[in-house]
C-alpha cells in the first residue's frame, strides 16, 4: 500500500514522520529515497524524536551509522560515503539490519542489495524551497 503526504512546511513535518511510523507494520528497515538537501535527516529527526529520543540527530556521513535510544532502539544510517558494497559489510551493516532494532538508512542505493525484502521506501520529492512531497511504501 502506499501513502503520499504533502506538505508545504516544516512544521507539518512530524504528521509525516508520525505516517512512517504507522506504516511500518512490524517492519523494522526504512530506505529513504531522495535528493541531496531534500530533507532525510530532518524526517528522520524527527522520527526519532516521536520514539522520544533525547539525542539530537545529526547525518552520520562521517562515523555511517550513529545510535539513537528512546522507546525503542533507533540506527541511523548514511550511505553516502559508501563506494562499494564491501564497505557497508566491513562495518557489520548486515548485523544492524538484521537486528530487529529500527534501521533509517539515507541513501539506501549504495546497499540496495543487502536491505530486506520488506524494506519500507520513503520517497522525497522536493516541490519547492519548503515544500515537499513524500510517498511511503
Amino acid at each position: 500500500m502506499e501513502k503520499i503526504i504533502e506538505i508545504e512546511s516544516l512544521a507539518e513535518l512530524d504528521d509525516v514522520a508520525q505516517a512512517v511510523l504507522d506504516a511500518l507494520d512490524g517492519r523494522t528497515v526504512v530506505a529513504f529515497d531522495a535528493p541531496m538537501g531534500a530533507g532525510k535527516t530532518t524526517l528522520i529527526s524527527r522520527i526519532a524524536a516521536l520514539l522520544g529520543a533525547d539525542d539530537a540527530v545529526t547525518s552520520p556521513t562521517f562515523a555511517i551509522v550513529n545510535q539513537y535510544e528512546g522507546s525503542r532502539t533507533i540506527y541511523h544510517f548514511d550511505m553516502y560515503r559508501i563506494e562499494r558494497i564491501e564497505e557497508a559489510l566491513d562495518f557489520g551493516s548486515e548485523e544492524y539490519l538484521s537486528s530487529g532494532e529500527l534501521c533509517l538508512v539515507e541513501w539506501p542505493e549504495k546497499i540496495e542489495a543487502l536491505l530486506p525484502d520488506d524494506t519500507m521506501v520513503v520517497k522525497i520529492e522536493i516541490l519547492s524551497d519548503t515544500a515537499r512531497r513524500f510517498v511511503i511504501r
